[in-house]
C-alpha cells in the first residue's frame, strides 16, 4: 500500500493543492510498518493534475486536511482512497495511526 501526504515545512499541509512536496510512504497494512518514504515535488498546480500525477505514482490513499469537492470526485475516478480532516502532523505519526485505525479527523478543511 502506497500512502500520500501533502507536506508544508514536513509536516501536513492543510492546504492540499499548493503542498510543497508529497510524502510517499509504502506500508505493509498487514504488518502495520512503514517500508519506506520517499519525499517528491509535485508538479506545478494546476485543476485536475495531481490526481492524475499521485495515480500514476502507484498512490492507494491520501491523507488530508482538506480537499474541494472536485478533486474527491478525481482521486475517486483513480481508485484512490482520500481520508480528509487529518490533523497537521509528521507524515510517519499520521501513518501509524491510520494503519492502527486510530487516526482523528475533523472536518474537511476545505472550502471549495
Amino acid at each position: 500500500m502506497r500512502i500520500a501526504i501533502p507536506l508544508a515545512d514536513g509536516r501536513l499541509a492543510l492546504h492540499f493543492g499548493h503542498c510543497e512536496q508529497f510524502a510517499l510512504m509504502d506500508v505493509d497494512p498487514e504488518t502495520g510498518k512503514i517500508l519506506s518514504r520517499e519525499n517528491v515535488t509535485p508538479p506545478p498546480h494546476e485543476p485536475g493534475l495531481l490526481p492524475r500525477w499521485l495515480g500514476e505514482k502507484k498512490v492507494n490513499v491520501i491523507l488530508a486536511g482538506g480537499m474541494g469537492q472536485r478533486a474527491l470526485m478525481l482521486f475517486d475516478a483513480q481508485g484512490i482512497e482520500v481520508v480528509t480532516g487529518a490533523p497537521a502532523e509528521e507524515p510517519e505519526t499520521l501513518v501509524a495511526a491510520f494503519l492502527a485505525q486510530s487516526l482523528e479527523t475533523g472536518q474537511n478543511a476545505c472550502d471549495h
